[in-house]
């Protein structure tokens, strides 16, 4: 079982703190992603999960080892780093073949792994080539290659999609994630980029600070963030804040901002008149805005009147900067729509998508 557990774990430099209090379950063969802005801890986390670096406070579980102390080569874990870390003087197939060397295994079950490994990763081809003579996607196959042939009970990836281009991000990822399904072997993945968590992971681990925001699904962080910051980080382009004040309309709820007004939906107007009066921060993503002339069936509208300031077609999709008043929004709209700067228009906002935190402790208000 390769379960993993970090427990009350706390990492120090000197007087800087990099984790805090870290507590984490990862089970047997998830793939779980840590991810969060540069600086936030989650490589710092992985390290101490591979024995790279002491820890300060905690413990740390692979299984039921308590791995604290144990050094890394004694844990029975493959790391890949975004510098993908060849030999340059090595061949592909020694480059694979040398954590198994080192363990003495024999050279016919050497060789056999190797070639195993080499074709699950598309580089059976470059067995007697050397790192120099291969592109970044090709070093990066080997890297992984080299991990895999070590049969560990987990795996960490710590960025190693980072060094590649857009277009080989995209089909590495989706590689990465069939041969996790294809080992059933527990992944760690650290990553700054949201789209490769959204993509790949079982369960997402949203840090900052060196603190843990939320843990869930990707679509339980997407419709459900518990805070400011997981709401802004998750979700590509990231979601419109703006200040409104909670105000009493006709005996329903509105929310009232700068050059804006829209009607919260009946079934969400009680959790909100705790909070009549009171100034709060609406949040509402780019795609919940819509081209008055392309809404979707089924939503509760909210129409708004706002300026096009700019707009930026994509082919699948336009996104619009627009203002209401002082309010600046992005919208991601149908791409057949008609709208153009300078543009006085109505853009509906479905409002049973819409998620307003408190102010001052900056989290979500739950109904």
């Amino acid at each position: 079982m390769a379960r993993v557990h970090f427990e009350n774990v706390t990492k120090r430099f000197g007087d800087f703190t990099a984790l805090r209090d870290f507590n984490l379950e990862i089970e047997d063969k998830e793939f779980l992603v840590l991810v969060g802005p540069s600086g936030c801890g989650k490589s710092t986390a992985l390290r101490m999960l591979a024995g790279l670096e002491d820890i300060t406070e905690g413990s740390i579980y692979i299984g039921d080892r308590r791995v604290n102390g144990v050094p890394a080569k004694d844990r029975d874990i493959a790391m890949v780093f975004q510098s993908y870390a060849l030999y340059p003087h090595m061949t592909v197939f020694d480059n694979i073949a040398f954590g198994l060397r080192l363990r003495k295994t024999p050279k016919d079950v050497l060789t056999t792994k190797v070639k195993e490994a080499a074709e699950v990763l598309g580089v059976d081809s470059l067995l007697d080539r050397k790192p120099g003579q291969l592109s970044g996607g090709q070093r990066q196959r080997v890297a992984v290659a080299r991990a895999i042939v070590r049969e560990p009970r987990v795996f960490l990836l710590d960025e190693p999609l980072s060094n590649l281009d857009a277009k080989l991000r995209v089909h590495t990822r989706a590689e990465i994630s069939k041969l996790h399904k294809r080992l059933g072997t527990t992944f760690v993945y650290v990553t700054h980029d949201q789209v490769e968590a959204m993509t790949m992971a079982d369960r997402i681990a949203v840090m900052n600070e060196g603190i843990i925001q939320q843990v869930g699904s990707p679509q339980e962080l997407y419709d459900e963030p518990v805070n400011v910051f997981v709401a802004g980080f998750i979700g590509s382009p990231a979601m419109n804040f703006f200040e409104a004040e909670v105000v009493e309309d006709g005996g329903g709820v509105s929310l009232d901002g700068d050059g804006f007004s829209v009607d919260v939906p009946d079934d969400r107007a009680e959790e909100m008149r705790p909070f009549l009066g009171r100034r709060m921060i609406f949040g509402v993503r780019p795609e919940n805005i819509h081209d008055e002339h392309f809404v979707p069936s089924g939503i509760t509208a909210a129409p708004t009147t706002v300026k096009v300031d700019v707009t930026e077609p994509m082919g699948n999709e336009v996104f619009l900067h627009l203002l209401a008043g002082k309010t600046k929004l992005l919208a991601r709209v149908d791409p057949r729509t008609k709208m153009s700067a300078d543009d006085e228009v109505e853009v509906v906002i479905d409002m049973e998508r819409m998620h307003v935190f408190d102010p001052e402790s900056r989290e979500a208000v739950r109904g």
